[in-house]
């Protein structure tokens, strides 16, 4: 039996633990490769990141280079320069001195210095001394263009995270002073996607925000149920276990076929499980996961109102649509019908519930489970 699991969490799924999204992959091929910025929009763990991940590692033209930047740790306009410019210079050089000499040459007015870890050739960090009104910010947002067009290449930018720039001082402003670099560019394509589904949705489908129509907005799915079960049932057997298709469908039922989950529900089973797979594994497994969240599920309770967990709860037992009926509002004691629109913008603008249409759904499958097994309702 082959002891190393064949499942991931935790990272990116990429190579063999990479399942289906063959569609969505090839869309994102094309447009990347044929210079159209693209915006990926879903809730949290859907498996943006992996997929952004293999289309990129599978672009074999030459001419095409991509780059990968995750601005999650960026908090302020200053901080976001630093990682873009580090990052494209890392990912476009090869060589000490050509990182020094593209600096050199295209950030003249912003004086970078350099900082090497242990491994000079591949851990370094840049500050920059500018004065903020000689447009040398600017110099940054061209960079990716001004490389490219030295290089005779095409840059794709993938900015994971993108919804950190919500948070930025003055966060319109930036967001012009990016739009306004970045939609002339001839050379560089941009792929942006994000885990906050409600602001990435604000930033590029609000005719009032400035990257309104800057790219082809992909809206990504679940992956089905029909693609998982052979998935999960095949990575069993190929390292000597076994699972039944049955057993397979009840990880994506547990799950809401969320990617991340889909991959820690299977690994833990894999883990704890003989050479067959038992229904006493799989609910063990379930509240192994449980336990694992719960201190942040605690903490993200802690952060609402009473009125926002009953909401929750009534969600969470089944009830999607109607929450404004007088039965659903005395049951779940919401007290009136404007408490729920209040509340229903509330937890939208948290990324807990997701709506579409009537339709409320709370997008954390194992949030949801961990509410249905509380007490504090009652």
């Amino acid at each position: 039996m082959n002891e190393i699991n064949p499942f991931v969490f935790g990272k990116a799924a990429e190579g063999e633990y990479f399942t289906d999204r063959q569609e969505d992959a090839r869309r994102l091929n094309a447009n990347l490769t044929h210079g159209i910025n693209t915006i990926l929009i879903s809730p949290r763990r859907w498996g943006k990141t992996s997929l952004v991940k293999k289309v990129i590692s599978g672009i074999s033209n030459p001419r095409i280079k991509p780059i990968y930047i995750d601005i999650f740790q960026c908090k302020s306009e200053n901080e976001f320069y630093h990682a873009f410019a580090s990052t494209i210079i890392k990912q476009t050089s090869s060589k000490l001195e050509e990182w020094a000499e593209m600096a050199k040459t295209f950030l003249s007015r912003v004086s970078p210095k350099f900082s090497f870890g242990p491994d000079p050739m591949s851990d370094f960090s840049m500050s920059f001394d500018w004065n903020p009104k000689d447009d040398s910010d600017l110099d940054i947002l061209q960079l990716p263009e001004k490389i490219a067009q030295k290089k005779n290449i095409r840059l794709v930018i993938c900015l994971d995270e993108f919804q950190q720039i919500g948070d930025f001082p003055d966060s319109i402003k930036f967001q012009k002073k990016l739009r306004s670099a970045w939609q002339h560019q001839q050379h560089v394509t941009y792929c942006m996607f994000g885990s906050k589904k409600h602001l990435m949705e604000q930033f590029f489908n609000d005719k009032s925000m400035p990257f309104f129509k800057f790219g082809d907005m992909m809206f990504l799915k679940k992956i089905p149920t029909s693609e998982w079960v052979p998935f999960i049932f095949d990575k069993f057997k190929e390292t000597g276990k076994v699972i039944t298709m049955e057993q397979a469908t009840k990880i994506c039922d547990i799950t809401d076929n969320l990617s991340s989950y889909v991959q820690h529900l299977s690994w833990i089973i894999w883990y704890k499980s003989g050479k067959v797979v038992t229904n006493e594994d799989i609910d063990s497994a379930v509240n192994d996961m449980l336990e694992q969240n719960r201190i942040f599920f605690q903490r993200e309770v802690e952060q609402l109102s009473e009125l926002q967990m009953n909401f929750l709860r009534a969600v969470a037992s089944g009830i999607t649509t109607g929450h404004s009926s007088k039965e659903v509002i005395k049951k779940y004691r919401l007290e009136s019908s404007a408490n729920v629109n209040a509340i229903k913008k509330a937890l939208l603008k948290k990324d807990i519930i997701d709506i579409e249409g009537q339709a409320v759904t709370i997008n954390d499958s194992l949030f949801k489970l961990w509410i249905n097994r509380q007490q504090f309702f009652d």
